[in-house]
């Protein structure tokens, strides 16, 4: 079984989860906007994910991550490689509205993990600021590029979904940075070294009740979507309540980040448990 766990350890460090993650909350957009999903911009953000995620997470030493001869490294820069070529295909056909889209989350992306201050400061330096623009990139692309793919206008409901959106990465967000308290600088002023971890957790769970309330402002709303809506928020109150503050390796870098594909599959089974009742 030393193959399987090269594998989940593989699967896990070269943001392959992360990919399915995102696609998770693209495909919970569709189904609770009631729009197309169209496949080309699918595979575009699936295989788009892995090498964009992947410059983040281990760009910040840019000749480290390029020239490096680990071995696992190396696998994933090739990875990263094809998961870039073939996403760049599927991005052939999308629209060009949504090439503007993914232009602007780009840059905000590049601002993340690139140096755009004196003193080569990045945004993943300033703290709160840095968990902002990283919701800002995750909602962005999961909801605001899947309507505009759809040629419909960003209404009312497209912006309670977007709010709700963030507001969900926020709240996924903090296990990370309670994970990393015991090794972040000082002067990063993260939300749990400003706060504490106690105020964080709490600040946590008026985001999931605060997200599941804006869910009646919908101008269009069905009782699935209700009834998912009441899971994410109960999942992630849980999450702030129970989530150990000494996490095990994969806590949050597997089960947090697989949060929004459970969603997917209760939806799923949502679904399929209405069909066959009618």
């Amino acid at each position: 079984m030393q193959w399987l766990k090269h594998f989940f350890r593989f699967y896990v460090k070269a943001s392959i989860h992360v990919a399915f993650a995102v696609i998770a909350f693209l495909y919970l957009t569709t189904e609770f906007l009631n729009i197309f999903l169209d496949k080309n911009l699918l595979y575009f953000i699936f295989f788009g994910t892995i090498p964009a995620y992947n410059m983040i997470k281990y760009g910040v030493e840019g000749k480290k991550y390029l020239f490096r001869k680990n071995a696992t490294q190396r696998s994933i820069q090739l990875v990263s490689l094809i998961s870039l070529l073939i996403s760049l295909y599927f991005g052939s056909f999308i629209s060009f509205a949504s090439w503007k889209g993914v232009f602007v989350l780009g840059i905000l992306a590049g601002c993340y993990a690139l140096p755009v201050f004196p003193k080569k400061r990045n945004l993943r330096n300033l703290g709160i600021l840095k968990i902002i623009i990283v919701s800002l990139v995750w909602s962005g692309t999961t909801v605001v590029l899947p309507v505009i793919e759809a040629h419909i206008e960003i209404s009312w409901d497209v912006w309670i979904e977007l709010l709700q959106r963030f507001l969900i990465i926020l709240v996924l967000m903090i296990p990370f940075e309670i994970r990393d308290l015991n090794y972040d600088p000082k002067e990063l002023h993260t939300v749990p070294q400003r706060i504490g971890i106690r105020n964080t957790r709490i600040g946590g769970i008026f985001l999931c009740f605060l997200c599941f309330f804006m869910t009646f402002l919908k101008d269009d709303l069905s009782t699935i979507e209700i009834f998912n809506k009441t899971l994410i928020a109960l999942s992630l109150a849980a999450l702030m309540i129970f989530m150990p503050k000494e996490q095990s390796k994969y806590f949050s870098s597997f089960w947090v980040e697989a949060f929004p594909i459970f969603w997917v599959l209760f939806l799923w089974g949502s679904l399929s448990i209405i069909k066959v009742s009618l």
